[in-house]
């Protein structure tokens, strides 16, 4: 499910997506305050807060992958 050269490299990845959760959660934040008051607005500003929250939940996994990995002697 990860890529090999991924899965060398955990934590950086997992910075990598928590950092793109932040900007999809800033978009969305942006979407949801200037978009207008019509369901499109909101549709897009869904979009963008389901991508964050699976951005998170990745980087989170990853992190946890990697705290739980075998240790180097």
């Amino acid at each position: 499910m990860i890529s090999p050269w991924e899965y060398r490299h955990l934590r950086g990845w997992a910075g990598v997506r928590m950092a793109s959760g932040i900007a999809s959660a800033g978009l969305g934040a942006v979407t949801l305050s200037f978009g207008g008051n019509d369901w499109k607005t909101y549709g897009w500003t869904m979009v963008f807060l389901a991508l964050a929250a699976a951005q998170f939940s990745f980087a989170c996994w990853e992190l946890i992958i990697a705290r739980s990995g075998s240790a180097r002697t």
